[in-house]
């Protein structure tokens, strides 16, 4: 089928996406938290039982939304005519050591600015700020500020219109109502973690396969890209991170399951907005900010949340762009003075 075509390539393309299917396992992996640690926390779902949960609608996502978000990394941060297997696979390995360290620190950093990041260091030292296009990197900067915020703001909602409804509900109807809903809430954030995600990795294939001319004609993403990006996630998530998942569901905040739907509700929604407009979000960010709107809310204080974790986490986002474009660059000499272009 011509769908599920795939080019011939040579063995060091392939090499490098393999690389790539390798960040798309550890973003899968490092970011499990986002997608189980309310659950988890409110005791909803075992973590084992969790992560499959995840994985599953992690990888059906492909589905369910187009390839906006790839798009927007194939052509909108980086020129696509100056892109080399030497800069894709630069950019991977920065983005993946950062992935790495992260997982081992228990810091819930965004895998997808990781990549971006990468790729925008490893043009830079290969060609010159050239290379970066501002407008895509413009937006990218931007929604490192408002996902959070937008996360944030829904999770307050929610958790406000939901205490309305049940205002005369005892609690113990309540609990088990939201145990129930929470299987709801956590298959659609998997799904818009998903639907992000895994994008940005089909995204930067598809740009190594047109810089190599390995693909040409109008700009699609290969169908078998898409597959092998959704199914990389969907496993990595199935390993879980669970350094992560402490400091997602148990540190920020203490949740009850009302609050985890609520979390998980309103980060769905905006990951399920970005995905449609093509707009390459954190899913980190936005479930760290629902988890916070909805603890606030749901006690009225803003001592609920542990303020010296979310600003070391905080702090963690705003380095991680930069970070992986460091360890990119260096990569980058490194990949080149072994003689690769």
């Amino acid at each position: 089928m011509d769908f599920l075509h795939i080019p011939q390539l040579s063995p060091m393309l392939w090499g490098i996406v393999v690389v790539a299917l390798l960040f798309d396992y550890s973003n899968g992996f490092h970011d499990a938290a986002n997608s189980i640690a309310t659950v988890v926390s409110t005791r909803v779902l075992s973590p084992r039982q969790a992560v499959v949960w995840a994985a599953f609608f992690n990888f059906i996502a492909f589905a369910v939304f187009g390839v906006h978000v790839a798009k927007t990394i194939a052509k909108g941060t980086v020129d696509p005519a100056v892109v080399t297997p030497a800069i894709v696979l630069a950019a991977l390995a920065g983005a993946l050591i950062w992935n790495m360290l992260t997982w081992w620190w228990g810091l819930p950093t965004s895998s997808s600015h990781a990549l971006m990041g990468g790729f925008i260091g490893a043009a830079v030292v290969a060609v010159g700020p050239q290379a970066v296009m501002m407008s895509g990197l413009t937006k990218v900067a931007t929604f490192i500020v408002v996902s959070p915020v937008v996360g944030l703001l829904l999770g307050f909602l929610f958790m406000l219109i939901v205490m309305w409804i049940f205002r005369r509900s005892t609690p113990r109807k309540v609990d088990t109502l939201f145990r129930r809903l929470q299987f709801v809430s956590a298959a659609a954030f998997s799904l818009g973690h998903g639907s992000n995600d895994a994008q940005k990795t089909a995204g930067i294939i598809t740009a190594l396969l047109y810089s190599t001319g390995s693909i040409t004609g109008e700009f699609h993403v290969p169908f078998w890209v898409i597959l092998a990006s959704y199914g990389a996630i969907g496993l990595g998530t199935l390993s879980g991170g669970w350094r992560i998942v402490k400091t997602m569901g148990m540190n920020i905040t203490k949740l009850q399951p009302v609050g985890g739907f609520c979390a998980e509700t309103a980060g769905a929604v905006a990951l399920f907005g970005a995905s449609a407009l093509g707009i390459p979000v954190s899913t980190t960010h936005t479930i760290t900010g629902a988890i916070v709107g909805s603890g606030v809310s749901a006690t009225r204080k803003l001592s609920a949340v542990k303020w010296g974790v979310a600003g070391r986490i905080v702090w963690a986002w705003v380095l991680t762009m930069p970070a992986a474009a460091i360890v990119a660059a260096a990569c980058w000499f490194v990949i080149h003075f072994a003689g690769m272009r």
